[in-house]
């Protein structure tokens, strides 16, 4: 009976925090029909949200997957002055408001800014809004492998070494492997983070628009079946990432 009460309540919590939410969002989206729906995804905005969204989405992804696996190489596997400082930074996304992000670079590139006025347009266009993004997806990768490095350990590096493989022979044969799901689940939650940023990119992007701020431009324009479309196609590719990735690790694990 406990163990039943201990499941009622894990399942109740989520049926109140997520899939509530989500039923109302999908109820409420076709509340007006599909035509409304289709009308909405189909209009000229939207388009250029989404692709602003998906083409930002597609540079941070792999800079932050390279970033993290190299990082949690050399917090592991190195020792160098100021790990300690590395170690800490890396976090630092996560404690910073995305507001206070978007500010900062705001600063940075802005009229009189350190790095503004040098004929290179990167404040209110997508380079602005790609940074913002790089900047608060940047730990997810790096802090899914630190643990699994530090699990595996390095005796198989070790021996490969012995054997004369090179440094690039035993990362593709025997370190990637081995982290292979911390890094995929890293990109899954980097993934998600990148479609669903909001607020550091909303104070650099001027009139550019991606998906998230084109919600709240419908909203605040009174086109609530558009904003409730946007949202729910966002909320689909992020359940489509989950899907694609839990269907291919059993396929994986029984190898």
């Amino acid at each position: 009976m406990r163990r039943l009460g201990l499941r009622s309540v894990a399942l109740g919590y989520l049926l109140v925090v997520l899939l509530g939410p989500l039923s109302m969002l999908f109820w409420k989206t076709f509340d007006h029909g599909f035509g409304a729906f289709w009308n909405a995804l189909t209009d000229s905005q939207t388009t250029g949200a989404l692709k602003n969204t998906l083409i930002i989405t597609a540079i941070a992804v792999p800079l932050n997957t390279i970033f993290g696996i190299v990082c949690a190489l050399a917090i592991v596997r190195r020792r160098f002055p100021g790990k300690g400082l590395v170690n800490a930074f890396v976090d630092l996304p996560l404690a910073l408001s995305p507001v206070v992000v978007g500010l900062s670079l705001y600063i940075l590139y802005g009229r009189g800014g350190w790095l503004g006025g040098h004929g290179i347009q990167v404040l209110f266009a997508l380079p602005s809004m790609v940074l913002a993004t790089v900047f608060v997806s940047l730990p997810f990768v790096a802090r899914e492998v630190v643990p699994t490095l530090r699990e595996i350990g390095d005796e198989q590096e070790q021996a490969a070494h012995t054997l004369g493989a090179s440094g690039w022979q035993t990362f593709w044969r025997i370190t990637l492997p081995a982290i292979r799901w911390a890094v995929i689940y890293g990109v899954v939650l980097t993934t998600a983070r990148s479609l669903g940023e909001y607020g550091a990119v909303a104070v650099v992007s001027g009139y550019n628009k991606t998906a998230t701020l084109q919600v709240q431009d419908y909203y605040e324009n009174f086109n609530v079946a558009g904003a409730h479309a946007v949202s729910l196609l966002l909320a689909f590719l992020a359940v489509l990432v989950l899907v694609a990735m839990t269907a291919v690790k059993p396929r994986e694990e029984a190898v």
